[in-house]
């Protein structure tokens, strides 16, 4: 954040320090350099006087627009796109920068939409995907800061975050564990997917940690419709299974629904959790849904806070997180950074 110099002259004036101090301060790089007293004291100064950002005088000055990029191909038209979009615009908005945000689903192609974004001057670039998975980042991108957003890498050299899938699963199958669940089936997803990859290991370490045999029969990965609610059928049928982890909210309606043709009570009868938080399921299921959120604003600010640390090449090992439903990780976690998901506990496990 570049000041007015006018501006500054009359915040070190008003403080009792240099201008040099106060433009330190009010582009973040006062840490090690300014005593925190002294920098907290010019920042309460500025604020009082109202004064705002001259991004054009930075650009000038700099050659730094303070623009952020954020590319994605399917988040823009998901149910999440506005938790990650808006996570990512908090953390830039926080520390002085302008998040534009472009998708190419819809034909639209990315290598144009990169050039556009580069013609703005981007400092820097956010490349989201949807479902946590394996990418090839864009050649294009790989000359700027960059770091992924519920993605990986193929050569796992970015930096990105993603949900920690693992103890996605963990924390759900313990948490049917505890409440009384002998036979926990898993109903999972049949496409090749690094959550369902990793929210499989997660169940079966926690059957395992209970001593519970790992039995495949009680497994059902389906994709959706109508071959999904035959499969989770059979699974009622054969396997009689108390207990049911799903891979995601929309996978956990067919166990309702498969519960009421038997006459079962969720909650009651059998207990059920999922993962999403989907706004739709938590506001139609009765009893509602004890499901494990994604962190897709937790992503966002991380990814944008990480990305901002690059750029200004500054190690953010003075800033506070904000309050969330999940935990950020530590800015300089390894390569994938995973956030730990937070279980909601509702209605729909028998107690």
């Amino acid at each position: 954040m570049v000041w007015d110099m006018t501006t500054m002259k009359e915040i070190a004036q008003q403080t009792g320090v240099s201008v040099s101090t106060v433009s330190l301060v009010m582009n973040h790089r006062d840490e090690g350099r300014v005593k925190a007293e002294v920098a907290s004291r010019v920042r309460e100064t500025a604020r009082k006087l109202g004064y705002k950002v001259n991004p054009m005088a930075r650009s000038l000055r700099t050659n730094s627009t303070r623009i952020l990029g954020f590319i994605s191909d399917e988040v823009a038209t998901t149910p999440y796109a506005g938790g990650m979009i808006l996570g990512a615009q908090t953390a830039a908005s926080r520390f002085g920068y302008m998040l534009i945000t472009v998708s190419t689903d819809d034909g639209m192609k990315e290598d144009n939409e990169i050039d556009a974004l580069k013609r703005y001057g981007t400092d820097g670039f956010l490349y989201a995907k949807m479902s946590n998975r394996i990418t090839d980042v864009p050649a294009k991108l790989l000359d700027y800061p960059l770091v992924l957003t519920d993605a990986t890498d193929v050569n796992g050299k970015v930096p990105s975050v993603e949900p920690d899938e693992f103890s996605i699963a963990y924390d759900a199958t313990t948490y049917l564990i505890k409440a009384g669940c002998k036979r926990i089936a898993y109903v999972g997803c049949s496409e090749p997917l690094l959550a369902q990859e990793g929210r499989l290991a997660g169940y079966r370490a926690a059957i395992a940690e209970a001593g519970m045999p790992f039995d495949d029969k009680l497994v059902a990965n389906v994709v959706n419709n109508g071959p999904a609610l035959r499969a989770v059928s059979r699974l009622f049928d054969s396997e009689h299974p108390d207990g049911f982890f799903c891979f995601n909210d929309a996978r956990a309606w067919y166990v309702y629904e498969c519960a009421a043709r038997r006459g079962l009570t969720v909650g009651k009868d059998i207990s059920v959790v999922g993962v999403d938080n989907h706004r739709v399921f938590a506001e139609t299921l009765e009893p509602q849904l004890t499901t494990v959120e994604l962190p897709h604003f937790e992503m966002g600010y991380w990814a944008a806070t990480k990305l901002i640390s690059m750029i200004e090449n500054r190690p953010m090992n003075d800033i506070e997180w904000p309050k969330t439903t999940a935990p950020l990780t530590p800015i300089d976690a390894p390569i994938p950074a995973k956030i730990h998901c937070t279980l909601l506990e509702k209605g729909s496990v028998a107690r």
